[in-house]
C-alpha cells in the first residue's frame, strides 16, 4: 500500500477516534479531554483534507487546494484556543478580566475564536466534498456528509455576533449541540478511512 493512500486512512482513523473521544469527554464533564481530543481532531483533519486534494481529479483539484488552505486556518485557530486552555488558563491564576478573554468556559474571545475555527472547518469540509467524484454508494454518502457540513458555517459564523453563547447559558444546550455534531462527524471518518483504502495514485 503507498503512503499517500497510509497517510490518508490513518488520518481518518485518528479523526473518527478523536471525535469519540470528545463526545465522551463531554459527556462526563472532563474539560481537559475535551480540550485535548479537539488537538488531535484538528492534527488528523489537515491530513485528512490533504489526502482529498491529492487524490482528486484533475477538474477538481482547486476544490480540494481551497480545502487544504481552509483546514490550515480551522487548525490554526484550534491548536491556540485549546492550547492556551491546556496551559495559560489552566496553570495560572487569572484575573477576572483575563479570565473573561481566556477562558472557554466564559464564553469570551477564545470561545468565539472556537466558533469561528469550526465555521471555516465547515467550509473546508464542503470543499473536500467536491472532490468526491466516485459514484460508490460509500463515497455518495461521504460526498454528501461532508457538502452538508458546509451548512454549518452559517450557524458557527453568525452565533457568536448575535451573542447567543453565555456563561450563564444552561450547560446541556451546549453539550447537546457538541454531541450532535460528533454523531454527524464520527461517519465523516469512516467513510474516509474507506474512500482512501479505495483511492489509486
Amino acid at each position: 500500500m503507498l503512503m499517500n493512500q497510509k497517510i490518508g486512512m490513518y488520518s481518518s482513523i485518528v479523526n473518527f477516534i478523536a471525535v469519540i473521544c470528545f463526545a465522551l469527554s463531554m459527556l462526563f464533564g472532563f474539560d481537559y479531554g475535551s480540550y485535548l481530543s479537539s488537538m488531535f481532531i484538528a492534527f488528523s483533519f489537515v491530513p485528512m483534507m490533504c489526502g482529498y486534494a491529492y487524490f482528486s481529479e484533475k477538474g477538481a483539484k482547486l476544490a480540494g487546494y481551497i480545502s487544504v488552505s481552509f483546514s490550515v486556518i480551522y487548525t490554526a485557530i484550534i491548536l491556540l484556543v485549546y492550547f492556551a486552555q491546556l496551559t495559560t488558563v489552566r496553570q495560572n491564576e487569572l484575573t477576572q478580566q483575563a479570565a473573561i478573554l481566556l477562558d472557554f468556559q466564559k464564553c469570551g474571545l477564545l470561545f468565539n475564536y472556537d466558533l469561528l475555527g469550526y465555521a471555516v472547518m465547515s467550509l473546508a469540509a464542503f470543499f473536500a466534498g467536491l472532490t468526491v467524484t466516485s459514484q460508490e454508494k460509500t463515497d455518495r454518502w461521504l460526498k454528501n456528509l461532508l457538502m452538508i457540513h458546509g451548512v454549518f458555517f452559517v450557524s458557527c459564523l453568525i452565533a457568536p455576533m448575535l451573542g447567543l453563547f453565555k456563561a450563564d447559558s444552561p450547560t446541556w444546550i451546549g453539550i447537546a449541540v457538541l454531541e450532535f455534531w460528533c454523531f454527524y462527524f464520527c461517519p465523516i471518518g469512516i467513510l474516509s478511512y474507506l474512500h482512501f483504502s479505495n483511492c489509486k495514485e
